[in-house]
């Protein structure tokens, strides 16, 4: 897969999504008929690839990244598959990408991929959910964390960002959701899938 590949040549972290969980966004935007995706954490563009894919030839993929040089390998190799035109990559802190698309007013995503620092997860939610309508599909990744989440004194901050997000997931009256464990090449981990009422 050249866009796996483009990530690994410029010495990105391996830590994207694994091929399976590629297809499963793909399948899961593509059973919404998601039009206008949005995705927190673009990295080399893996996940943004096969959302890319799922969209029609007019839609859109918007996804959030920090690093500039990780933006950049990702939009090289979108454009590299021809998809580059589906794609807008923002660059900057994702909560203020979040904040600015919400005060543009632009137009409710109807599914989110949220796969970035899990210390944020909970306010990723918030913004998330601003910019849904209803029966939009969020999915947030790494949730599980090789069951760590079940210890409420974890040390790991991830962890605990895991443990506000779920806390802020079940005080919000706007979504319906559950946790699904996974196993495979990625190890022992997880995601959340919500929907937006």
């Amino acid at each position: 897969m050249a866009v796996r590949t483009a990530a690994a040549d410029a010495g990105l972290p391996d830590i994207a999504v694994s091929a399976s969980q590629g297809r499963l966004l793909d399948v899961l935007a593509r059973a919404v008929g998601a039009r206008r995706v949005l995705e927190i954490g673009t990295l080399g563009g893996y996940s943004t690839w096969w959302l890319a894919r799922a969209v029609p030839d007019d839609g859109t993929v918007v996804s959030l990244e920090l690093s500039e040089a990780h933006a950049a390998v990702a939009r090289a190799s979108l454009a590299d598959a021809g998809l580059g035109q589906r794609v807008d990559v923002l660059v900057g802190p994702a909560l203020e990408s979040l904040d600015r698309l919400a005060a543009a007013d632009v137009e409710p995503f109807d599914l989110v991929f949220v796969d970035a620092d899990k210390q944020q997860l909970a306010a990723y939610l918030d913004r998330a959910v601003a910019l849904a309508r209803p029966g939009t599909l969020v999915l947030v990744d790494n949730v599980v964390r090789g069951g760590a989440v079940v210890d409420p004194e974890h040390p790991d901050d991830r962890v605990q960002g895991v443990r506000a997000f779920f806390a802020r997931a079940a005080a919000e009256g706007r979504v319906d959701g559950t946790v699904l464990q996974t196993v495979g090449e990625k190890g022992y981990d997880g995601f959340a899938l919500l929907i937006v009422r």
